[in-house]
């Protein structure tokens, strides 16, 4: 029996979903335990969600005290900063020695010495968003030496600009909307599918997934999807749906060999490709092979993509018959040479001549979040204003162990020579890199380097577990917030559903100590109190709202309600459409206004991985070069959590098997190498090994492991070395950049052999506390007697 609801209706929000808080339990239930319930105006709510609150009250994992790691004390220099023991100490000890730790460091080292970590999915809320409230902070404190793109889509973020002159958000903001795909695609080409469990999440905050949904309407009304990976089950089970299952990190050649029939054949739109690209004899001569003798026909590409030719011609000899919407997830640029996957699917696209048309065209991103191709206008909310930097480094996000590892070291990037800065402290709040980084040893190895490391976090994950000073910051379901997404229409009042855990504070709270400390108090808070700063945004967004035509209800009423929606949201939109219709008059922000097939630029820059044109290099790693016993490591997006998030959870908890995470393998991979359902394997290679429990499956390739990210990592010294006891891939993969454009992550291109574990079976120890001491010798010259 349900209990009545309060009066008032209460929500909150994160990057799977919205939620009503309704008080009271099911029959038989922990009473006073509040219930997060997906509003029902989502179709397929979050699977992810089920988990949060179980996450969020986990007391055996959550932080409760400050605490100082007790080697930083005694003045190890790092050296023990993997494996260490704490002493917890009050607020006042924490933020006195945090803070003097960055006053010494900017005093004899510059703000630059400073590395400002953070990753923008710590929460769906605008006041509350850590990354915001650091880089805010740093700014004030004289800046820092900050990350550029993302894990997610740093070779689109390098490369969009250069071929189609826009920024990432800009040209997902202009995808084609779904409701005109489900009226006018027939053929939806999907490299790398279109995946449930990737479209659970958005970046921001979201009230609906409607991914899945969008894709049985167009499915219903006679569009014919085809997806190309190695996982079948990246698409859902559609009418008309077909699975193509190519070789892991050959989608280029793929792409290039569809180029080739269209060119040979007569079938591609060369009036299109005059008026609206350019470089387009330069890549049409690669194609056919008149540099290097090479063409890139079906022949040539079916060895590495493991398909029969006959396979490859017949799908070209669909494509100019058909209204094609050419579609790459971003998880295919997230491999060695990634830019090349995202730009032949460009050049396939323009070859077919129908971009700018509605429903039709080119497409990255559909599906690896829940909102590219949302049918709504884009609204600009206000957020939380962070100041300017004044430091002018940066690295990659993904080159964090090279820049540790070798500061003063030079890298290529977007055509500059850089060099690494030295780091002698890194602030971390909001994210997990000791998940999300690839070659978790390498950057174990790396992280001891600093002289000081500083971490906000509500869970002792393996970051903060490897920090010298924690800070433990509260969750989103113990703070007031709102969720207001320039890529939603329904803004979201999100009120606490649970008490505070031990001595938490807010992140904001945290740097305003902080603040204070360091004589910057006042431009930090600007004198507003945290319900002040969620009424100046609220302020913020009724100006934006009268500008776009419409209004909003006042504070109070907004809190009472918990959640308001855009009057007249729906928006479609079809990308480069006034461009296609006259190239002179609506030129692009590219080298010559046009979309780029070979881009002077990039080639001036004279990288050996990345090319002036979309071209097929050859990935590191690869099964088409590899022993029988290798097999390719997919580590993708699991459906149980958002990276780590809610790893903790009692969902993500009850899907492992033995404590491990699942891997699968197809049967007849598992027969061949002797494995049964439900062993438990060490999976390795030369850079780490791993745990895990083993599922067979048949929808897969055969050359083909699957791990999905997001086990919390628990490193243990065991028989078979160091390594991974839990389940974590990124033990597996190469710390690498994509190309010298980019230098995105590559964490998809990595092989790995399976054994069958035959040792003792660890406890897993990251899902408990750490050791913690009594008493620890204090820092040579501090003033403060560290007690229990």
């Amino acid at each position: 029996m349900t209990a009545s609801r309060n009066k008032a209706a209460r929500y909150t929000a994160a990057h799977w979903g919205t939620y009503e808080i309704e008080d009271g339990c099911e029959e038989g239930s922990v009473p006073d335990v509040p219930r997060l319930m997906p509003v029902g105006l989502d179709p397929q709510p979050s699977q992810a969600g089920r988990g949060w609150m179980s996450s969020a009250s986990d007391v055996a994992t959550r932080i409760r005290r400050p605490a100082i790691r007790r080697g930083w004390l005694d003045g190890d220099g790092g050296a023990g900063r993997n494996d260490d023991a704490f002493v917890e100490v009050g607020w006042d000890v924490a933020l006195d020695l945090a803070a003097g730790e960055l006053q010494r460091v900017i005093a004899d080292h510059g703000n630059a010495a400073i590395y400002g970590g953070s990753y923008g999915w710590a929460s769906a809320g605008r006041f509350h968003h850590a990354q915001s409230q650091l880089r805010r902070f740093l700014n004030l404190t004289g800046g820092y030496t900050a990350a550029r793109d993302t894990y997610s889509h740093a070779a689109a973020e390098v490369l969009l600009p250069h071929v189609v002159g826009m920024s990432m958000r800009d040209f997902e903001d202009s995808l084609t909307s779904w409701p005109l795909i489900e009226a006018n695609c027939s053929l939806f080409l999907a490299f790398g599918g279109v995946s449930d469990r990737t479209a659970q999440i958005a970046s921001g905050g979201t009230a609906e997934h409607e991914v899945g949904h969008w894709m049985k309407r167009a499915a219903a009304n006679g569009m014919r999807t085809v997806c190309i990976s190695p996982l079948k089950s990246d698409i859902a089970d559609l009418p008309g749906a077909s699975w193509l299952p190519v070789r892991a990190n050959s989608d280029v050649a793929l792409m290039l060999a569809l180029c080739h029939e269209l060119l040979v054949n007569g079938w591609h739109d060369e009036d299109f490709l005059r008026r609206c690209t350019s470089g387009w004899e330069d890549f049409r001569d690669y194609v056919l092979g008149a540099r290097d003798d090479v063409p890139k026909s079906p022949a040539w590409a079916a060895p590495f993509c493991d398909l029969p030719e006959a396979d490859i011609r017949a799908l070209a000899a669909e494509l100019p018959n058909n209204k094609v919407m050419v579609s790459v997830a971003w998880g295919l640029q997230r491999a060695d040479h990634g830019e090349q996957a995202i730009w032949a699917g460009l050049a396939l696209a323009c070859l077919l001549g129908q971009i700018g048309q509605p429903g039709t065209g080119f497409a990255f991103g559909y599906g690896s979040t829940t909102t590219p191709g949302r049918p709504k206008r884009l609204i600009g909310w206000p957020a939380m204003p962070q100041g300017r930097n004044p430091v002018e480094e940066f690295i990659p996000v993904a080159r964090l162990s090279d820049m540790l590892l070798n500061p003063g070291g030079t890298y290529a990037y977007n055509g500059a020579l850089r060099r690494y800065p030295e780091i002698r402290l890194v602030y971390w709040a909001g994210g997990n890199p000791f998940h999300h980084h690839q070659d978790l040893l390498r950057l174990e190895t790396a992280w001891t380097a600093p002289e000081t490391v500083i971490v906000h976090d509500h869970s002792w994950t393996a970051t903060a577990r490897r920090a010298d000073i924690v800070l433990p910051c509260t969750t989103s379901l113990e703070r007031t917030d709102m969720m207001i997404s320039r890529r939603d229409p329904r803004l979201v009042h999100m009120s606490p559903a649970m008490p505070v855990i031990g001595e938490a504070r807010s992140d904001h709270t945290i740097f305003g100590g902080l603040a204070e400390r360091m004589d910057i108090a006042d431009d930090f808070t600007d004198g507003r109190s945290e319900e002040e700063w969620l009424r100046w945004l609220w302020a913020g967004a009724q100006a934006v709202a009268q500008q776009e035509g419409f209004a909003l209800p006042d504070y109070e009423t907004f809190r009472d309600r918990g959640l308001v929606t855009v009057p007249d949201a729906d928006e479609t939109r079809t990308p480069f459409e006034e461009f296609v219709a006259d190239p002179d008059a609506a030129p692009l922000a590219t080298e010559n206004g046009k979309i780029t097939l070979f881009n002077r630029r990039i080639d001036a820059m004279d990288l050996a991985d990345c090319p002036g044109h979309p071209a097929w290099l050859e990935p590191r790693e690869w099964t088409y070069r590899a022993p029988p016993d290798r097999l390719h490591l997919i580590s993708n997006q699991p459906n149980l959590r958002l990276h780590s998030q809610l790893d903790n959870g009692d969902t993500a908890r009850a899907a492992k098997r033995r404590g491990r995470e699942v891997c699968q393998m197809h049967a007849q991979t598992a027969e061949r190498l002797g494995f049964a359902k439900g062993d438990i394997v060490c999976i390795r290679n030369d850079r780490g090994a791993c745990l895990a429990s083993l599922e067979l499956k048949d929808d897969m390739r055969a050359d083909c492991l699957v791990l999905p990210t997001g086990a919390w990592l628990d490193l243990q010294d065991t028989h078979a070395g160091r390594i991974d006891v839990h389940g974590n891939p990124n033990v597996l993969t190469i710390d690498k950049g994509a190309s010298g454009l980019s230098q995105g992550n590559i964490s998809h291109t990595t092989l790995v052999r399976v054994e069958k574990w035959d040792g003792p079976l660890p406890d897993i120890a990251v899902h408990s506390q750490p050791e913690f001491v009594e008493r620890a010798r204090p820092l040579s010259g501090s003033p403060y007697e560290l007690a229990s």
